[in-house]
């Protein structure tokens, strides 16, 4: 018999590279009523979670390279047994942050990196997001927190963890490329291929669906109106439905080939859609991410277009 969210035990994974705000994470969790445990052994993590019933609390677990049995492959595989068991709602928060952030933090704060104790901040940096590269890909829910102000993330914490004004659960609206997989834990996804695709337009290849222009020559497609309407419908009637069942995030999927330009760009309205309706809502552009785009401006910079579409 398949639980409702409410009656699950609710566990938060929380990890990211050094300096990215892990603490500050688990601290405003803690703050929301979590019972929260950081740098946790791996290895206790199944007797913590192993219970017949709901604990009074939710959890937040605490998880990164200074863990004594940590490793990037052993918490992929824990999080995967976790979310088997028919009696947790567990959710694996990745906080990622730009390396050159990081290292201004450390270099701030005079510490030294767990990786690289007698070797320059970067040194550990760029081993450690290295090392976290699967875990990051394979996150629930990831906060970029290079702009985020210690006060900025604990709002996005809120916004994920404990909505208190508006709709009561939190939306991600995420795009992909079908060459690399579905993402793990979409709740709905649609395939975009079918859409007029901007790749074969050799002045829109390098951008993304963030950009205007591809917007626009993805729009001219006859059946673009009427996809964009049929989804937020769909989305909008099924959202207080799963408000009702207790689920604490709704997760929304875009593919296309490339995950570049008709994903991205249906991403995009969906996302602004929601936020229209009031709806918390986060975006994640995965293949985007992976190339280190953050906006339309900088997709003709990277050059970007090169064998995706």
């Amino acid at each position: 018999m398949v639980q409702n969210e409410q009656d699950r035990q609710r566990v938060v994974l929380v990890t990211g590279p050094s300096g990215a705000g892990r603490t500050t994470a688990i601290r405003a969790l803690e703050d929301m009523g979590y019972e929260s445990i950081d740098n946790i052994p791996l290895s206790l993590i199944p007797r913590l979670t192993d219970v017949n019933a709901p604990l009074a609390q939710p959890l937040a677990l605490g998880i990164d390279v200074r863990n004594r049995d940590f490793s990037a492959e052993g918490l992929l595989e824990l999080h995967a047994r976790l979310i088997e068991r028919a009696s947790l709602n567990v959710e694996l928060l990745y906080l990622d942050c730009q390396p050159e952030i990081l290292s201004r933090r450390f270099s701030e704060t005079r510490r030294r990196h767990p990786l690289a104790p007698h070797e320059t901040p970067m040194d550990g940096i760029l081993r450690e997001i290295a090392l976290l590269d699967g875990v990051r890909a394979r996150a629930d829910i990831l906060i970029e927190t290079s702009e985020l102000t210690v006060h900025d993330l604990k709002a996005e914490m809120d916004n994920w963890f404990a909505p208190k004004t508006g709709h009561s659960m939190a939306v991600s609206v995420q795009s992909y490329s079908y060459k690399r997989g579905m993402p793990q834990g979409l709740d709905v996804a649609f395939d975009c291929r079918f859409l007029r695709n901007p790749h074969w337009d050799p002045k829109l290849k390098p951008y993304t669906g963030m950009d205007a222009d591809v917007v626009d020559y993805i729009a001219q497609d006859a059946r673009h109106a009427p996809f964009l309407e049929h989804v937020l419908n769909l989305i909008t009637f099924m959202l207080p439905a799963c408000v009702e069942e207790g689920k604490a995030h709704f997760t929304v999927g875009f593919g296309c080939t490339g995950g570049q330009h008709r994903s991205v760009a249906m991403t995009e309205s969906v996302a602004a859609a929601l936020a229209h309706d009031g709806w918390p809502v986060s975006i994640r552009h995965r293949e985007l991410e992976r190339r280190g785009l953050r906006g339309a401006s900088d997709s003709k910079k990277a050059g970007l277009g090169k064998g995706a579409h």
